[in-house]
């Protein structure tokens, strides 16, 4: 597996540290609204990676946290007069709901900060003592003069930093640049802290969550949003290079951005497209699909015309294996369900390339084409319809694609040659109303 490493700025090997196992954090969300369409790029991204690399025998853990405690979760509950813990447990269940809706794994564990806090502030206490950080009226702020690396992973300049630095007017800090830690606050969900009653910055919860969670300094990938690159991971790795001396992963991996009809998504222009409403109108499938159409680091232009055709295409492959999963089982076919290996390789080359879905898709529908010409050749060979088929069904699972299994009962057989021997014999009428009923089942 080659991925584009933004640390580097290169496409590197993934060299896991420890042999056979990959560990991978991605940035959650901010839990207190719905999930729209910009957040489900990251999760059908960041799975479809930790799937591909499954399929290959990598042991892979996956690590992505919820952020329940945020200013905006603040004003969201004294909108709606609740409370914070409210809002955060009704939006972590539909990010859950988004996640199985859109066939992606569960990550194997799920950090919140709310659950970190002890070891966040033991954190903080630790920068610190370090001379990473200091106290301010109850703050605590991150001292960025204090690490001369500040910059590495967005490869700026410190000095370049601070010549676009706003200087606030009742500014506190040392230096503009420097981020908050911890923040004083009689509004809202607080904790107990060394330095005042409040609640900690953004930029620290994941630094704590990758310690806590993998109990090591040093990970094989982080990922995320390409919006979270500066400032928000820069400042994770700064203060891991404070303490740890060492840049939290060896990968850094961003998805794109999404843009609806060829315009940025933004609440102030209302262009925002909730995930809930179109998995209700499209399904996961399709969602999927359009997602994985295009190289993850790409932007991504979204419109109902890229829906409508995705919808189209995954009919195609749909038709075609039910097809073949029919005439399989109707032939009471029970052939070793081995790959097409030169189809597979072709697939896994693609996906190996820096997660290049575009091309993996081109094998897929291969595979789907040659379905189809097996079915037609005569005379007809069952164990290469089934190698076909099963190649065709490991792909679509990496690609977090759910094909739905056909299972006839002899019931089920029995109709459908009923059906063949109606058509067979211009009983059209008869010949209808069995294929009717297969349609119902599912089975047609």
């Amino acid at each position: 597996m080659k991925l584009y490493n933004s640390y580097t700025q290169k496409i590197e090997p993934l060299k896991p540290i420890e042999e056979g196992k990959v560990s991978m954090y991605v940035c959650g969300p901010t839990v207190y609204n719905y999930p729209h369409i910009g957040n489900v790029r990251p999760i059908i991204v960041f799975d479809t990676l930790k799937k591909a690399l499954e399929a290959q025998g990598l042991d892979v853990t996956y690590v992505s946290n919820y952020t329940d405690v945020d200013d905006k979760i603040i004003h969201t509950a004294i909108e709606q007069n609740t409370t914070e813990k409210e809002i955060t447990t009704k939006f972590i269940a539909a990010y859950d709901q988004t996640r199985a809706d859109l066939n992606a794994d569960m990550p194997n564990v799920a950090p919140k900060v709310t659950e970190t806090m002890d070891e966040i502030i033991a954190f903080i206490k630790e920068l610190i003592e370090a001379g990473a950080a200091y106290e301010i009226d109850g703050d605590v702020y991150y001292r960025v003069g204090s690490n001369p690396k500040y910059g590495e992973l967005s490869h700026q300049k410190i000095e370049d930093l601070m010549v676009g630095a706003r200087i606030d007017e009742n500014e506190k800090k040392e230096n503009p640049l420097d981020f908050t830690l911890w923040k004083k606050t009689d509004t809202g969900i607080q904790w107990d802290s060394p330095w005042s009653k409040g609640r900690p910055g953004w930029h620290t919860e994941c630094v704590v969550m990758i310690n806590d969670v993998f109990h090591k300094d040093l990970i094989d990938i982080h990922g995320g949003g390409l919006d979270l690159k500066f400032p928000h991971h820069e400042n994770e790795i700064a203060q891991n290079e404070s303490l740890h001396h060492t840049h939290l992963a060896n990968m850094w991996v961003y998805n794109g951005m999404i843009n609806i009809d060829g315009i940025k998504m933004s609440k102030s222009l209302g262009n925002v497209w909730w995930a809930k409403d179109l998995i209700s109108q499209y399904g996961g499938n399709v969602i999927r699909w359009v997602m994985i159409s295009a190289q993850y680091r790409a932007p991504l232009n979204l419109n109902e015309q890229a829906f409508e055709s995705a919808k189209k295409e995954l009919q195609k492959i749909t038709n075609a294996y039910k097809q073949a999963e029919v005439l399989l089982q109707i032939s009471h076919a029970d052939e070793p369900k081995e790959k097409d290996q030169f189809t597979w390789d072709a697939f896994i080359a693609a996906m190996n390339d820096d997660l290049n879905t575009p091309n993996a898709i081109t094998a897929v529908l291969d595979c789907v084409k040659k379905i189809n010409q097996v079915q037609r050749r005569r005379p007809l060979d069952l164990k290469e319809v089934q190698k076909y088929v099963t190649t065709l069904e490991a792909m679509m699972h990496v690609l977090g694609i759910r094909l739905d299994p056909i299972r006839m009962s002899e019931e089920d057989k029995e109709m459908y040659h009923a059906w063949k021997a109606a058509a067979k014999e211009k009983n059209f009428e008869l010949a209808d109303q069995y294929r009717a009923r297969l349609i119902e089942k599912g089975i047609l």
